[in-house]
């Protein structure tokens, strides 16, 4: 008999009712991950030695009498952008091998381990998160779990985390999200990821790619176990953002959804199919949908977002590309170089048609709760027959421009058995309304949509 791989808020049951320590937790975790790490190539490094003393150490604290945090024995992976003492913060690239290990960890990392997690290493990334389908010409892509004979794109740029989550190597896992790269391997890997107001977190200890646009967020394989690691991300009570316990049948009875009249691109045709069946589910568990319109298309914020991430990834990262030879993917330099030429006046203007803008977005909030919207235009395509230098962020990107919060979680599959995602985008700071959204979602489908994956043992 199989059995599948706990979720965060399973093994906090299960620790604080005193039925699972925190070393076995860690150990199940670990025979997982060796299990199916060598095909999967999600983690790049696996802490495993120190992992087992943190459990085990949690145990004895806990064998004392220490309170037990609300994270206790919980395994979670690190994109591989931000600091874990003692481990070198790779950044997905060659040109980071020699770098020195980390003195301390991320002020994130740390939030975690206060609360009671177990760190088991880094995962993957596209070469400093600047990257939508997860590929990595110069150390590799990690293997989308949905498709176990046939590599597809993982999504990026927190490729790694999508993977160990969707196919239940660690039950959650940290990402970045500067135009998408939560929320992408979200859509494509088939789970919930959460892109955060940008400030709300703090991103000490991160390498950064654009300094107004980069934001942490929580990768897990269910809405409520993205809430309880936001809570802890933010410094508050867990629980604070739990979701509404609500039947599927009137999830959302109340509830005003605001639908894009003019998205842009063309969907695929099982994407197009999933997401118009997600409108109705909504609408037959109580929801008013409301359409609405903006400037221009959802699309056309693609570009000027991809603006702030050249010019600001040049900024930081410029001399690497410049490099001769270079050590860098082309695709990712290319990324780079192409923000050596904008000038000052037109980033300037970018950002005035950013905040003009902001008003009108915001007004759309006064009418409606979310708006919901594809995460993707279609599901994951073939490994090496995407198109590289087109982004597959012409949806999520919005978000990142106008500094809303998104949840992005898959509601349908394709033809083929991959999952297709929408996304719930809410004002700024209202995270706990994404998450409730999000939740109220998988009640009316009838739960999460997991990878078949963790059914294997």
């Amino acid at each position: 008999m199989t059995s599948i791989p706990k979720t965060i808020g399973e093994i906090r049951a299960a620790t604080h009712a005193g039925d699972l320590t925190a070393e076995q937790s860690v150990a199940a975790a670990l025979q997982r991950i060796h299990a199916f790490n060598g095909k999967l190539k999600a983690f790049v490094v696996v802490d495993g030695e120190r992992a087992m003393a943190d459990a085990r150490h949690l145990d004895q604290l806990a064998a004392m009498g220490v309170p037990k945090g609300p994270l206790f024995g919980v395994p979670l992976a690190i994109k591989d952008i931000i600091d874990v003492a003692g481990l070198r913060t790779g950044g997905g690239s060659l040109t980071r091998k020699d770098a020195a290990v980390a003195q301390a960890d991320a002020e994130v990392v740390t939030r975690l381990r206060n609360a009671g997690a177990v760190i088991m290493g880094k995962v993957a990334t596209v070469e400093y998160a600047f990257g939508g389908w997860g590929s990595n010409e110069t150390l590799g892509a990690p293997h989308n779990p949905w498709d176990m004979h046939q590599a597809r794109v993982p999504g990026g740029s927190s490729s790694g985390s999508g993977v160990a989550v969707a196919a239940g190597l660690v039950p959650g896992a940290l990402g970045s999200d500067t135009g998408g790269s939560i929320r992408l391997p979200s859509s494509f890997a088939g789970m919930v990821g959460l892109k955060t107001t940008a400030g709300l977190i703090p991103k000490t200890g991160v390498l950064p790619l654009s300094d107004i646009l980069d934001t942490i967020g929580p990768m897990t394989r269910c809405v409520e176990d993205a809430a309880i690691l936001f809570d802890v991300l933010t410094g508050q009570s867990v629980g604070a953002s739990a979701p509404a316990k609500v039947e599927g049948k009137d999830a959302f009875r109340g509830k005003r959804i605001g639908v894009p009249v003019d998205l842009g691109v063309a969907l695929h045709p099982d994407t197009a199919k999933v997401y118009q069946a997600a409108q109705e589910r909504m609408k037959a568990a109580g929801a008013t949908l409301v359409p609405v319109r903006f400037p221009t298309s959802l699309a056309d914020y693609a570009a000027p977002c991809g603006m702030f991430l050249a010019v600001d990834s040049y900024r930081h990262y410029g001399p690497l590309a410049e490099e001769e030879p270079n050590r860098l993917g082309d695709p990712v330099r290319r990324r780079m170089l192409s923000g050596k030429p904008v000038t000052a006046v037109d980033y300037t203007k970018n950002l005035e048609r950013r905040e003009r803008e902001k008003s009108v977005i915001a007004a759309v909030f006064e009418a409606v709760d979310t708006i919901v919207m594809p995460s993707t235009a279609m599901p994951a395509p073939v490994l090496g027959e995407h198109p590289e230098h087109d982004s597959p962020a012409v949806f999520t990107r919005f978000a990142n421009y106008f500094d809303l919060a998104a949840l992005s979680l898959p509601v349908g599959l394709s033809a083929m058995g991959l999952p297709i995602a929408v996304q719930f985008v809410v004002p700024g700071f209202a995270e706990a309304r994404a998450l409730d959204l999000g939740h109220r979602m998988e009640r009316a489908q009838g739960g999460p949509i997991i990878c078949p994956v963790l059914a294997q043992n």
